[in-house]
């Protein structure tokens, strides 16, 4: 799936420049995960490259189709220069693996904990994700190339369409906002969060008011 790979590295470059660092992550039984940093004024993000590589797939399913199912990448964006963010690299590629390691299927609304602060002394070791298509559009793929020969022969075998790639922004949540997103749903937290007018990209934020 390299193919797939640099369309989604185009794709990212064309949206937010050239990355100024990278690093590469891999871990046993998983395909390699990069993540790229950029940096834009005073926001600094952190995308992975490698999640898309295969689709999600339901661990629950009895067969997992090679092609299609939902793929996705993962995209942080934290003001730079206030806290030593760019040890969320590893954390960012543990969550790129989930899919692969953990059978989980990234989509919006759901919520992603590392265990563990994403950065020294973050207040943060969960994020919740955001809906894609604000900062870098989804990557529509073509169809891939029939299959021929498949077992017990005759016929042709198709993959069927290809979903996107969605680049789903991640928002740092405290563990009172994880737990109280847990109990009132990812719309109400977010909506807390603006009407409080929070800054979604302060390394060092506190939880918002949440009586």
């Amino acid at each position: 799936m390299g193919e797939i790979l640099a369309l989604v590295e185009a794709r990212l470059l064309t949206a937010l420049g050239e990355p100024d660092a990278r690093a590469a992550v891999t871990f046993l039984g998983t395909d390699r995960i990069e993540v790229l940093r950029f940096v834009d004024g005073d926001v600094v993000r952190y995308a992975t490259l490698g999640m898309s590589a295969q689709p999600m797939a339901d661990p629950t399913a009895a067969l997992v189709d090679p092609v299609k199912g939902p793929r996705a990448e993962l995209v942080l964006s934290v003001r730079a220069g206030l806290a030593d963010t760019d040890k969320v690299l590893r954390p960012l590629a543990v969550l790129a693996a989930s899919p692969q390691v953990e059978g989980v299927i990234v989509a919006p609304g759901a919520s992603l904990d590392v265990g563990e602060p994403l950065w020294p002394g973050a207040p943060f070791s969960s994020v919740l994700v955001a809906e894609p298509g604000g900062l870098v559009e989804d990557l529509e793929l073509s169809e891939p190339a029939p299959r021929s020969g498949s077992v017990g022969g005759g016929g042709r075998e198709t993959g069927g369409p290809m979903e996107p790639v969605r680049f789903l922004p991640l928002l740092p949540m405290t563990h009172n906002e994880a737990a109280w997103k847990r109990v009132r749903g990812a719309q109400e937290l977010q909506e807390r969060w603006l009407s409080h007018g929070t800054d979604l990209r302060d390394p060092r934020r506190g939880s918002v008011p949440l009586d």
